[in-house]
């Protein structure tokens, strides 16, 4: 497949190891380096698989995560006059504390510019009544490693087939993202796994993952969570909904 995704908002190699040590409860301070390793390397297959543009950073610390694995796979010296040395995890456990701190500090930030830019909105009456009537539901937005996440999970559940460089024009990013746009016109959200379940094969698997990709490249669409590792819902970015009367003259064609 020729078309290739470059997203403006894309996650480093620590938000990757972050994201996998707390999808699977691991401890930070304990982390199983060969899970770990093998997960991440997978990740990264899927994402050069996608032809997701990979900053070098990504490759250096699956070196680093390697390398680790196989100090670790070494035996201990049994010498009682040699100081024992470091654990080969410590600074990438150090690394992964420090950034986890400053991703809270920039979280907490984040949602007190929200709070501060409601404080001089004011809502016609009537819609505050509806909300008054209607309890908000509370989304998270889904991260790019959630997405590969159920892009995996998709695969995995549709017979196995050979992928090939050349294919028909069957299916097409262009298409898929009016498809999926039409669909949002519909309904307010659409599930993900329902979009991969109504695909013929995995070509098409992987053009609807890159459709929704783009979109949200475009910032057209929302990827969101009722919680953390949740089902994932995509819905319309509503900034990016023209009123009614209003013309679009926006044109959605892949980069």
């Amino acid at each position: 497949m020729s078309y290739k995704v470059k997203l403006e908002l894309f996650e480093g190699p620590l938000d990757l190891l972050l994201y996998l040590v707390k999808k699977d409860h691991l401890n930070i301070y304990d982390i199983p380096i060969a899970q770990v390793t093998e997960q991440y390397l997978r990740y990264l297959e899927l994402m050069r698989l996608l032809d997701l543009n990979i900053a070098g950073e990504f490759l250096v610390m699956a070196a680093t995560l390697i390398q680790i694995k196989s100090k670790m796979l070494l035996p201990a010296q049994e010498n009682p006059t040699v100081e024992p040395e470091e654990d080969p995890r410590a600074e990438l456990v150090r690394r992964l504390l420090e950034y986890e701190k400053f991703k809270q500090i920039a979280e907490e930030l984040r949602q007190r510019e929200e709070k501060q830019s409601e404080v001089y909105k004011r809502k016609p009456q009537a819609m505050d009544k509806i909300e008054q009537d209607e309890p908000k539901e509370v989304y998270f937005e889904a991260s790019l490693f959630d997405l590969i996440s159920a892009f995996s999970q998709a695969l995995a559940e549709v017979p196995k087939e050979i992928f090939y460089d050349v294919i028909k024009d069957e299916f097409t990013v262009e298409d898929k993202v009016h498809q999926i746009l039409h669909l949002l016109l519909v309904r307010p959200s659409i599930r993900l796994t329902e979009l991969f379940q109504q695909a013929k094969n995995k070509i098409e698997i992987v053009v609807i993952f890159l459709a929704i990709l783009e979109l949200i490249r475009l910032r057209e669409i929302v990827a969101r969570q009722r919680a953390l590792f949740d089902e994932i819902e995509i819905t319309r970015n509503t900034e990016n909904i023209i009123p009614y009367g209003g013309r679009d003259e926006r044109k959605i064609t892949p980069s």
